[in-house]
């Protein structure tokens, strides 16, 4: 297969998982809404996506094709599968959770750093004040930030979980997208150990108390270890985004808000309330 040909693959992949998670989670927002999205902020999400998914097409297959060009293997490879084989038919399942959590790990450090040296690119993210399905998009630059501190080092340290259970990326996939979405659907006491869209909720709160925490995406495990979780009470859903900027409403808006939130804290511009402080 030709270098196009499979980036065009890993694109249709891509596109065809999204369009699946959006529309489930998209459903779930609409028959059981926590807040209303507006259709217009949803259908602006899908246009940041039209760009993002491409290009992250592009580097991920780049780099397998360069992995694969210069004989580059996992340097650790973790036998994740072989030490829960006496749980047998349940040693899959048991195995991919334990995976997660691993790669969670990773997740939740390349969060830190995204907060601590790239916030101002993460700040888009961060600046969606009609958090939905659709609208979990991040800034352009952060494909290829992922690229160097996750995806590259999640390569060469891997959890080898056996025998894959059918659909359990787009189920993974599903699980980092619903935890954005406005749904009264939760985890319930499983988010204690499991995040779920309240314990995120928190991680992008306009409240000052909440600020940096919340970093883990699967599990609470690590917020937990590192001194930086909290959950949320019963009824604890704050306001989302960012008091410097606003959220993206085009395509340029999302390109250059990371400048618009520089000059924002810089004092260049006026702002109604305080800036956010760059995360440690």
């Amino acid at each position: 297969m030709t270098f196009v040909a499979q980036i065009a693959a890993t694109l249709a992949r891509g596109v065809i998982g999204w369009l699946i998670v959006a529309a489930i989670l998209t459903s779930f927002e609409i028959l059981n809404p926590r807040e209303k999205v507006t259709l217009r902020q949803r259908v602006s999400g899908m246009a940041y996506w039209a760009v993002s998914i491409p290009v992250s097409a592009m580097l991920v297959t780049g780099l397998s094709a360069v992995m694969a060009a210069w004989n580059i293997r996992p340097l650790v490879t973790l036998p994740v599968f072989a030490s829960v084989a006496w749980a047998g038919p349940l040693a899959a399942l048991i195995a991919v959770l334990i995976g997660a959590i691993v790669h969670d790990f990773f997740f939740y450090w390349f969060h830190r750093i995204q907060h601590r040296f790239f916030w101002r690119y993460h700040a888009v993210h961060h600046s969606i004040r009609e958090m939905s399905a659709v609208n979990s998009y991040h800034h352009i630059s952060e494909t290829v930030i992922g690229l160097v501190f996750l995806t590259i080092p999640t390569t060469l340290i891997v959890a080898d979980i056996g025998p894959s259970l059918p659909f359990v990326g787009l189920a993974l996939w599903l699980h980092i997208v619903w935890i954005h979405s406005p749904t009264r659907f939760n985890f319930g006491p499983l988010g204690r150990w499991f995040a779920d869209n309240r314990f995120h909720r928190i991680h992008h709160s306009l409240e000052e108390r909440h600020f940096d925490h919340n970093f883990g995406a699967f599990t609470t495990i690590w917020d937990r270890v590192f001194g930086t979780v909290h959950f949320p009470e019963a009824d604890e859903w704050p306001d989302v985004g960012l008091a410097e900027v606003d959220q993206p409403r085009d395509l340029g808006q999302w390109l250059d808000l990371p400048e618009r939130y520089r000059a924002a804290v810089a004092g260049e511009v006026a702002t109604e309330q305080p800036a956010r402080p760059v995360a440690a």
